[in-house]
Formats: structure tokens, sequence, C-alpha cells
């Protein structure tokens, strides 16, 4: 069964950057549903549509499929909700795990998480010196949650955790 089990995390500095692999990614949802959502993502040359069922503590079910990127930018465009996330997302591998953190631009620029993709929940990783406080389960910081209520919306006692470098 296709099962994300995944963690996410403030950042306390940038130095995540110092070998790490980015990509520019452009994403929207065609739907918000707390139950099922629906994801079109769109990076570089590659495209996809995701389905993701809802949480359970830090797992839920997801679907991903390729589709065409021509096809992905007109469902951006079109019929995406708006605003549509942008982010760069660097990829670090540290100790055996791949960590993903998304540097958001747009309406959510200034915010930056950390994610990490487990095997199973309770699953022990080693964590980074620039890894800072857990948010996994806030809602707030979820990609879907940041099309309603962006970052720059956020007052500044929501944005007490990131301390900017």
């Amino acid at each position: 069964m296709p099962l994300e089990i995944e963690r996410k995390f403030l950042v306390k500095n940038k130095d995540y950057r110092i070998g790490a692999r980015a990509k520019a990614i452009r994403q929207g949802f065609l739907n918000l549903d707390k139950n099922r959502l629906v994801r079109v993502r769109l990076s570089g040359d590659k495209a996809y549509i995701t389905v993701k069922g809802p949480d359970k503590g830090i797992q839920r079910l997801e679907f991903e499929y390729s589709i065409p990127p021509e096809e992905a930018v007109i469902m951006l465009d079109e019929l995406c909700q708006k605003p549509l996330i942008e982010k760069t997302r660097y990829y670090v591998s540290f100790e055996g795990f791949t960590w993903e953190i998304d540097e958001f631009v747009g309406d959510n620029e200034g915010l930056i998480v950390a994610e990490i993709e487990l095997e199973y929940e309770g699953q022990d990783f080693p964590q980074p010196g620039w890894l800072g406080l857990e948010v996994s389960g806030e809602n707030r910081y979820y990609n879907a949650s940041l099309v309603n209520y962006p970052y720059k919306s956020w007052k500044n006692s929501e944005k007490y955790q990131y301390i900017p470098e």
C-alpha cells in the first residue's frame, strides 16, 4: 500500500545548502478536502499528479502519477486554487537518509521547512545540526494549508519558531 510517513521540522540556519542539490518546484491543488487532496506538481521537465488521504498521525495514503508537463502547466494556470505554491527544494543526504528542505517564495517567502520520509512510524534517524523545532502534525506548515493561509499573512506570534539567518 502506498503510504507516506513523514516528519517536518523548521531549520536553524541555511547550512543544509552545503553540498545540496536544488530544484525549483511549482505546485497547486485541484482539491483541498482534508480527507483527500489532489496536487499537481511541476519540477523541471517532470510533472506529477498526487492524491493524498487524511492524516493519521505522521502517515497517510499517497498515490503519485507522472503526467505530461504541458498538461501540468495548464492545470496549474487554469484549474488549481491560487496562490500556487512555489519553492526551491534542496535535497540533502545525511547519514543514510535524504532530507528535503523547501525554501518557499511568493506568498510564502521566508518559510523554510525540512522533511524526512521514513519507512515506519517511530523509526530513528540522525538529526543534522541545522535541524530546528519539529512541526509534524501542525497543519499550518502543510503546503495545502499555505494556499488558504500563506506565510505572508501569519502574525509575528505565529512565526516565532523560525530563526532566519
